[in-house]
C-alpha cells in the first residue's frame, strides 16, 4: 500500500535538447505514477516544439513570462497568474516567441508519456 502523502524535494530534471527546463515532480520517470504527472517548465526565449495530438489532458499555469498556444486555428498567448486546459485529443502547438523566459507547471492526466503526446 503506497504511503499516505509524499514531499517532493528532488524533482526529475528531464534532459531536452531544446534548451527547456523540465523538472518533473510527479509522474511516470520520477514516481512512476501513470494516472497524473505534474512538472514545472522554463522555457527559454525563441523556443518552440511540434504541434502534437496528446492522449491526456493538459493544464498549465502560467507562472511568469508568456507562451503562445496554437490551438483549433486560433493563436492564444497565456501570461503570467492565466491558466489554460487543452483537453486530450485537440491539436496543439507551444512557443516563447518572446524576449524573455516563460514559466509555468503543467499538470497530465494521465501522466504524460512520448507514446502519448503524438508530435508531428
Amino acid at each position: 500500500m503506497p504511503k499516505a502523502y509524499r514531499k517532493q524535494t528532488t524533482p526529475l530534471t528531464v534532459p531536452t535538447e531544446d534548451g527547456k527546463l523540465i523538472e518533473e515532480h510527479f509522474g511516470l520517470p520520477s514516481t512512476q505514477q501513470e494516472d497524473i504527472s505534474v512538472a514545472r517548465m522554463v522555457a527559454p526565449p525563441g523556443w518552440s516544439e511540434p504541434a502534437q495530438t496528446p492522449e491526456f489532458d493538459e493544464y498549465i499555469i502560467m507562472i511568469r513570462g508568456r507562451k503562445q498556444i496554437d490551438v483549433e486555428g486560433k493563436s492564444l498567448v497565456l501570461r503570467s497568474g492565466e491558466t489554460f486546459l487543452a483537453r486530450r485529443g485537440t491539436r496543439v502547438q507551444y512557443s516563447n516567441p518572446f524576449d524573455e523566459e516563460a514559466e509555468y507547471w503543467s499538470v497530465c492526466v494521465p501522466a504524460f508519456q512520448v507514446e502519448r503526446v503524438h508530435r508531428e
